[in-house]
């Protein structure tokens, strides 16, 4: 068992999972500024939905916004989010001042492991360099830096935190070992020793970039086959029966991984004079289908004879997935601001997100399923348990007459919806 006092830094998705399942084991730190969160956590509320009341308040952790009281542990672990920003740049701002925080009280003998999504070298080249100017301590002398990539899927509780098989690195062995030894403390699904803490770094950043292009590829054939008139399901249906045919779907790819860690890789081959070409054609396709989901939506009204501009299209799910309140990087905005741009009026409903943070984030009021006026299509964009499975019946009695159904994530059954009379198009 480990000695060290761990504090964890940023309490958000991927944090707070890391924080409680140290806290089971002993005192932990867990710190944020956000005073609302903390104060919430306090008192067994995660709005994340990743830990319920019971896990939270048998964890043993300190939850503060006080700088000073991160000098108590030995062991830091930063978690903060790592976005881009509006030209696809990576904005590093969170981790650095992160670094700055933890560097205000770091000691002699400090390990600071950084989970943060950021491209390969950061750590050591962006990182350390802010850790040894706040601390006056020399890095790989005084303290040492690790890296170990999180792997946390919001709203998955099957792979969570624990039952994950955990990568670890560390700027020299010692360090290594000791990283190696604090997470194999908590995490029962085993440890992987990345060479170094690059190749960590990289490591993360590979998982979603090959994710991102299988799906990029699924996008693609929806395009051509779109224009084909053939059904895309329906060939993955088929083409699934060969035993290594990888079983992607398409769909809107958002959220703060998959649609954003493959530019902080882009980002890096750029500045070593490197173009990458099939990275970013993947990029491009993915952030364009809510757009081309928005514009079929708009075929499939007017082929059913109604006039756009007087059209109300209710949209089903705002999250970036579902069964999860993460708005972050949410794709079906897209779908909507495309929409809104033929003169549609647009209704949302999610039950669950939050009203509060989607009208502060997207400018999005939400709507109520008993108070949203019937609607000439329904847009399915997101599967959420509470609506992943409705049947003809159940989008009916949201729709008026000539009704249109959009089905982004290819839930529904064609020849129900046929047989009821509603004009179905799935992506």
């Amino acid at each position: 068992m480990h000695a060290r006092k761990i504090s964890v830094v940023g309490l958000g998705y991927v944090g707070l999972p890391v924080a409680v399942a140290f806290g089971m084991h002993g005192k932990t730190i867990g710190f944020d500024i956000n005073e609302s969160r903390l104060a919430e956590l306090r008192k067994g509320y995660d709005r994340t939905n990743e830990i319920d009341v019971n896990r939270l308040m048998d964890a043993e952790i300190i939850f503060t916004s006080d700088v000073r009281v991160l000098a108590q542990a030995d062991f830091h672990i930063v978690a903060v989010p790592t976005p881009v920003d509006s030209a696809h740049q990576p904005d590093l701002t969170a981790v650095k001042r992160a670094s700055e925080t933890v560097g205000m009280v770091l000691k002699t003998g400090d390990i600071v492991v950084y989970e943060s999504t950021v491209y390969p070298g950061a750590t050591e080249e962006v990182c350390a360099p802010i850790l040894e100017a706040m601390s006056g301590l020399k890095c790989g002398i005084d303290f040492t830096v690790g890296y170990s990539p999180e792997r946390i899927n919001p709203g998955d509780h099957e792979h969570t935190f624990t039952k994950i098989t955990k990568v670890v690195s560390g700027q020299d062995t010692a360090t290594l070992d000791i990283v190696a030894d604090v997470y194999g403390s908590v995490v029962t699904a085993g440890i992987f020793k990345a060479t170094t803490i690059r190749v960590a770094e990289a490591a993360k950043v590979i998982e979603n970039t090959q994710r991102d292009l299988n799906i990029a590829l699924m996008n693609e054939l929806a395009l051509i086959f779109e224009r084909m008139g053939i059904d895309t399901h329906s060939v993955l249906e088929a083409a699934g029966t060969k035993w290594n045919f990888l079983k992607f779907k398409p769909g809107l790819v958002g959220g703060h991984c998959i649609g954003v860690d493959p530019y902080y890789l882009t980002h890096k081959a750029e500045t070593l004079g490197y173009h990458c070409e099939v990275i970013l054609a993947g990029r491009r396709i993915n952030d364009g289908m809510g757009a081309h989901i928005a514009r079929q939506t708009i075929r499939q009204l007017i082929k059913g004879g109604h006039d756009v501009r007087d059209c109300i299209v209710t949209v089903l799910g705002l999250t970036f997935k579902e069964n999860c309140p993460d708005l972050r990087n949410s794709k079906v905005i897209d779908v909507i601001h495309e929409l809104q741009s033929f003169g549609v009026s647009v209704q949302v409903h999610d039950p669950c997100a939050d009203q509060h943070e989607a009208a502060c984030e997207y400018g999005v009021g939400l709507i109520d399923l008993p108070d949203l006026q019937p609607a000439h299509a329904v847009l399915l964009a997101v599967a959420h348990d509470g609506f992943g499975s409705w049947k003809p019946a159940d989008f009916i009695r949201l729709l008026s007459d000539r009704p249109v159904v959009v089905d982004v994530k290819g839930v529904c059954d064609p020849q129900l919806f046929e047989a009821a009379g509603i004009r179905l198009w799935r992506l």
